[in-house]
């Protein structure tokens, strides 16, 4: 049985680190896993009057995308110690309707990274308290910060094996979570 798995970037930049992670971690997991890597570059801006039968089609096909898969793994940069903007936004599309949004226990792995040193350690928790708002079901475990990541990622891929091998180590816990 193939686990299906949607990777979310935070990041929209074309040589993005945190796109880099995902795109990584893409082609080296097993056979049996697939990460389909998402764009929130159409997600528009959050507005409650948008929402419902009439929402904006990207904003759909996230949903239905997110609901169909079966766990998440997002990572985002840190922009003024907490999570980019484009995340938070595609997070707030995707936790309506309330308690029944398709984030509702659904496993989800989070990852940030910085050029810092700290990799993003502020914006790992408003990711957290995020996803714990939306009733996610969160994957527990040390925080996957991945600093100093401009010095671990070459040609738009992850290249330090230390940290793709705690990445990995956060794709297995995810999997135990997903069943």
């Amino acid at each position: 049985m193939t686990l299906s798995l949607i990777g979310l970037s935070g990041s929209l930049r074309r040589r993005s680190y945190s796109t880099a992670v995902l795109l990584t971690l893409r082609d080296v997991l097993p056979d049996d896993v697939r990460l389909d890597v998402r764009s929130l570059e159409d997600i528009p801006l959050f507005n409650d009057d948008l929402d419902g039968e009439d929402a904006p089609v990207s904003v759909v096909a996230l949903r239905r995308a997110v609901a169909a898969a079966d766990g998440l793994v997002v990572i985002s940069p840190e922009y003024n110690h907490g999570m980019s903007g484009v995340m938070k936004n595609a997070l707030d599309w995707l936790s309506r309707p309330g308690m029944n949004s398709c984030l509702r226990d659904k496993p989800a792995l989070t990852m940030t990274a910085s050029p810092s040193a700290l990799g993003g350690v502020r914006a790992q928790q408003q990711l957290n308290e995020t996803f714990i708002a939306t009733c996610s079901r969160l994957v527990i475990r040390r925080q996957i910060v991945i600093g100093m990541v401009a010095e671990k990622v070459m040609d738009g891929r992850l290249v330090h094996p230390p940290t793709l091998d705690f990445v990995l180590e956060g794709f297995r816990d995810l999997r135990d979570v997903c069943g």
